[in-house]
């Protein structure tokens, strides 16, 4: 994993490029088995995501990522290639959070986030509510992450007004 970004780069998305219907293809990631067992390890460690013959009992048939470290993965990639360049100001929440189909060391993942309904906030008029879907999909193209979020985001109109 790279290491974090120290300063933010120029603003290039605010709320009012939140249009619905907007589709993002926001980049890759492979999944390394040494991460998966780690993740697993701190975090989640349930012996399919720990070990290859425990793995193999059961419905997954070998090794899998936690769930959570796939959302942790395409996080990542979604810090990486477009909050780091928006005016987010965080989440206040989850709607839901889907696993379809488990994801395997050595899978690559392509994250998609699209708008689905953006509206300004009227206890805060410098900021914009965004509602996303982000996805994940596997070099099958096979959907592994499904994830209904809210994020704010500062509105360009008013941009240095208080």
């Amino acid at each position: 994993m790279p290491e974090p970004q120290a300063a933010s780069p120029a603003i290039r998305y605010y709320w009012e490029d939140m249009t619905v219907g907007t589709v993002r293809e926001l980049g890759q990631v492979t999944v390394k088995r040494e991460e998966v067992i780690e993740f697993a390890r701190q975090f989640d460690p349930q012996p399919f995501h720990l070990d290859d013959a425990a793995a193999a009992e059961t419905h997954f048939g070998r090794l899998a990522a936690s769930g959570w470290h796939t959302c942790g993965m395409v996080m990542r990639v979604l810090v990486d290639n477009f909050l780091r360049y928006s005016s987010s100001l965080g989440s206040p929440g989850l709607e839901k959070v889907k696993w379809p189909k488990p994801v395997y060391p050595g899978d690559t993942l392509t994250v998609r986030q699209q708008v689905m309904e953006a509206r300004p906030l009227n206890s805060r008029p410098n900021v914009g509510l965004v509602r996303s879907h982000l996805q994940a999909f596997n070099q099958h193209g096979q959907q592994v992450l499904l994830i209904d979020s809210y994020a704010l985001f500062r509105r360009r109109e008013t941009a240095g007004k208080s």
